[in-house]
């Protein structure tokens, strides 16, 4: 069977989420060593080189002297023991990341569960509708979870500064991702049962 346009851009597509899911699921492994290494807090200058940017630096550059896998045995301990030297900050921050990273990989599973019925011919399946539907509440969560963080970091601060941090954006963005998911289920269910009628009148 000849591929349509469609098709092709849904594999490439597929590919691009699939590496997607893959480095989601690697920074969600790095990530409490990004936050016990990269600073207290909001305060601190992002611009200056911290030690998480140097941890980085020493994993993918590695030099003569470098241990690659100690570094990256080092990243597993911390999720044994890291635990007891985060502050509130970084504990919430923690949590939060890991939360929102492991909601970001059930949206791209879903994505990529939508683009397999793609690829084989058979994009108005209901199934697509629960697909859509799981992503939206994913987006939600993220939401509800960026909204709780900036309530509790403007608390914690006691400065309005949280409110103009990428966090704040996640609220209204993952928002409007989750109702634009549920707008496209809707769409591919009544699509799905166009085409059941068509097929029993045919």
């Amino acid at each position: 069977m000849e591929n349509i346009p469609v098709q092709k851009i849904a594999r490439m597509l597929y590919i691009l989420v699939l590496i997607a899911l893959v480095c989601n699921v690697i920074a969600l492994y790095l990530v409490p060593t990004a936050v016990l290494l990269g600073g207290q807090g909001p305060s601190d200058d992002f611009w200056l080189p911290n030690g998480f940017q140097v941890y980085m630096g020493n994993l993918t550059f590695a030099g003569e002297d470098d241990i690659v896998m100690a570094a990256v045995a080092g990243s597993a301990i911390l999720w044994v023991i890291g635990w007891t030297s985060f502050n509130a900050y970084q504990l919430v921050l923690t949590l939060f990341l890991l939360f929102s990273g492991c909601c970001t990989a059930a949206i791209l599973w879903q994505a990529r569960r939508v683009l397999n019925t793609i690829l084989r011919g058979e994009p108005f399946s209901p199934e697509n509708a629960v697909n859509l539907r799981r992503a939206a509440l994913f987006c939600f969560l993220i939401a509800v979870a960026a909204l709780a963080r900036v309530v509790f970091s403007v608390c914690y601060y006691q400065s309005p500064r949280p409110l103009a941090t990428y966090n704040a954006l996640f609220v209204p963005m993952f928002a409007m991702g989750g109702l634009l998911c549920l707008v496209m289920s809707a769409l591919f269910r009544q699509a799905a049962e166009l085409k059941a009628e068509n097929d029993l009148t045919i």
